[in-house]
C-alpha cells in the first residue's frame, strides 16, 4: 500500500512538472530552418536589417532564420502568402506574429482570429511546430488580445504573450509608437529564445 502510494505521489509530481512547462515543441534538428512570419514587426521597421528579431535570434539560437515579414500585411495578407513562404523555406519551426495592422485598420476581431487559425490549420497539417507571439493593441491599455492566449489553448501551442507588451510600453526601447528599436528588438529575440527553451525546441 505504501510503495503504491509513492508511486501515485511520483507520477503527481511528473503530471504538475509537465503541466508546469506548458505546450511543447519537438526539439529542432542542427541546422532546421525557422520561418519568422509575421509584418513589420518580424521585418525589423525602424532597424538596420542585421537588428531586426529574425537576425538576432539567429545568432542566439546557431539556426538559420528566414525573415519573412512584410510592412503593412494584415492577417489577411498574410494568409495569402503563407503556403508558398512554407514550400520556399521548409521550416521546422515557425514563429507566428500578426495582428498589428488589423488593429490599426480596425478590423473585424472575427476576421483576424479566422486568417490566424488559417494560418494554423496549414501548419498543422504540414505537421509544422509554431510559436504565437501576442501583439497588443495600441491603445492606452497596451495590452495583447485574449483571443491569442484562447488559440494558443485550442491548438496546443506555447505563447510568447509578454514580449511586445513590455518592449513597447517604454520609451527606451521603441523607434517610434510602434515599433521597437535595436534594444528592444534584440529583447524581443531573448524572450522568443527563452520561451522556445523552455518549450523544448532548443537548448
Amino acid at each position: 500500500m505504501r510503495v503504491l502510494l509513492q508511486i501515485n505521489l511520483l507520477m503527481l509530481c511528473l503530471l504538475l512538472v509537465a503541466c508546469s512547462k506548458g505546450p511543447q515543441l519537438g526539439k529542432l534538428p542542427p541546422g532546421a530552418t525557422i520561418l519568422a512570419f509575421g509584418d513589420s514587426l518580424t521585418f525589423g521597421t525602424g532597424v538596420d536589417t542585421p537588428q531586426s528579431y529574425p537576425s538576432v535570434l539567429a545568432s542566439l539560437l546557431n539556426h538559420p532564420t528566414e525573415n519573412r515579414g512584410i510592412p503593412g500585411n494584415t492577417t489577411a495578407d498574410a494568409k495569402e502568402r503563407f503556403a508558398d513562404a512554407l514550400d520556399e523555406t521548409k521550416p521546422a519551426l515557425i514563429l507566428l506574429c500578426l495582428g498589428g495592422n488589423d488593429f490599426l485598420q480596425h478590423k473585424p476581431q472575427e476576421e483576424t482570429i479566422a486568417n490566424l487559425r488559417a494560418m494554423l490549420d496549414m501548419a498543422k497539417q504540414r505537421g509544422i511546430g509554431v510559436l504565437l507571439i501576442a501583439v497588443p493593441k495600441p491603445d492606452l491599455s497596451l495590452s495583447a488580445p485574449p483571443f491569442y492566449t484562447e488559440l494558443a489553448q485550442a491548438y496546443g501551442l506555447p505563447l510568447e504573450s509578454e514580449a511586445l507588451v513590455e518592449i513597447l510600453a517604454k520609451g527606451s526601447l521603441k523607434s517610434d509608437p510602434i515599433h521597437p528599436n535595436a534594444k528592444g528588438y534584440a529583447m524581443l529575440a531573448e524572450k522568443i529564445a527563452a520561451r522556445l527553451r523552455k518549450a523544448g525546441a532548443v537548448s
